[in-house]
């Protein structure tokens, strides 16, 4: 990332550049147990409290952001860094005004979709970015949208739940038309591990181990592969807590995650309606992995990794959700954080806390940037700083 990305407020339609944070310490030797840490530098701070939900980049100078403003209204806008500085602007006339914030998707290396994020927002139409100007997006899908996964402008799947009563719809762009395929389970993700190899992963409630439990099926993982012509059901593994049953018990997988060499994780929990008894059972973590034939555990990973999904992978490891990182040797690192500086409104006394909703890396370059928000509890005055930020290697 070019030094151009500064740390900025950002009002409607004006810029301003923050002080630098302090936190970041004086350029002291580098130590040998620095070599390997991991440090979100902060790149753009917002200046109202909220968040930001979502973000993609095209390039180093063409990034884009959602956000939203704690303000008591639903309304969304844009951030954009064109290569000078980020400008707060508002959402393009094609998507009108949704209801809940909406997702960017990056379709291809020169192309951004925003659309709408589920949750009953179907009516809105889509918008595409082609480096220059937002324009309609002239073939979206019906539905509401719960998940979009694209391996290219012309191979595009999403996750259909519009249908009450039978979220089991998936859709695919070919480059012309939309296809509506029936999915054999109820679905919560999708991941394209490849062209015609596409992963749904989510629960049964019928079939081996849904056996009734006081008048409810105990729902089971269940993963589905489309193989260029069809979905097929894959035998997932069962899960089930032994006796004394604990109340409403149920198993489902709730992501999915494909590696840059083909292989598929997959993520999920057996778990229960808590408070209902004594001696409670543990929770489970669920976490398979394909290995081409079959699933089967993953190796556990060490420390606070362990319970951690995927948010983005490098070439050296995983971004894990909770600013963690499992390199590809099996360490695993905390990703550090500096604290927002005096100037947002943060006290020295505040407790402050790194919430990324996304982490990508910049097309072209080595650099990652996350986006989320820092949670700033403080008496009288807690709020949410939206930030940018942007991983820093080494001491």
């Amino acid at each position: 990332m070019t030094s151009a990305l500064l740390i900025s407020g950002c009002g409607t339609g004006s810029e301003s550049k923050a002080p630098k944070n302090s936190a970041s310490g004086s350029g002291s030797a580098t130590s040998k147990s620095q070599e390997g840490s991991l440090t979100w530098e902060f790149e753009h701070i917002s200046d109202f409290s909220g968040e930001i939900t979502d973000l993609a980049a095209l390039s180093e100078d063409d990034i884009w952001a959602v956000a939203i403003e704690n303000n008591g209204r639903s309304d969304a806008h844009l951030l954009h860094f064109d290569g000078t500085g980020w400008k707060r602007e508002p959402l393009p006339d094609a998507v009108g005004a949704p209801t809940y914030p909406p997702r960017l998707e990056e379709v291809g290396p020169d192309t951004l979709w925003l659309r709408p994020n589920g949750q009953r927002d179907d009516v809105h139409p889509w918008a595409k970015w082609d480096g220059a100007r937002w324009t309609s997006v002239p073939n979206s899908p019906p539905g509401e949208i719960a998940d979009f996964e694209a391996d290219s402008p012309d191979d595009i799947w999403v996750l259909d739940y519009s249908l009450v009563g039978q979220p089991f719809t998936a859709r695919h762009w070919d480059g012309t038309r939309w296809t509506t395929t029936r999915l054999p389970h109820r679905a919560a993700d999708l991941e394209i591990a490849g062209p015609d190899d596409v992963w749904a992963v989510g629960h049964r409630s019928t079939g081996p181990g849904t056996e009734y439990v006081a008048g409810l099926p105990y729902i089971q993982p269940a993963t589905m592969h489309w193989d260029g012509t069809s979905w097929k059901s894959v035998e997932t593994p069962e899960f089930r807590f032994e006796d004394p049953m604990p109340p409403e018990p149920g198993a489902t997988l709730y992501g999915a995650f494909a590696l840059d060499d083909g292989e598929v994780l997959t993520y999920g929990e057996n778990s229960f309606n808590h408070g209902e008894m004594d001696h409670e059972p543990a929770d489970e973590y669920i976490r398979l992995r394909w290995d081409d034939s079959r699933w089967a555990e993953q190796e556990p990973a060490p420390g606070n990794c362990g319970q951690r999904v995927p948010m983005a992978q490098d070439d050296e490891g995983l971004f894990l959700y909770g600013n963690w990182y499992l390199t590809d040797d099996g360490r695993c690192v905390k990703i550090k954080r500096h604290r927002l500086p005096l100037s947002t409104g943060a006290r020295k006394t505040s407790n402050q806390s790194l919430w990324l909703n996304e982490v990508h890396r910049v097309p072209g370059t080595d650099e990652w940037l996350g986006a989320g928000h820092v949670q700033v509890n403080q008496s009288g005055s807690p709020f949410g700083a939206p930030v940018v930020v942007r991983l820093k290697r080494g001491g």
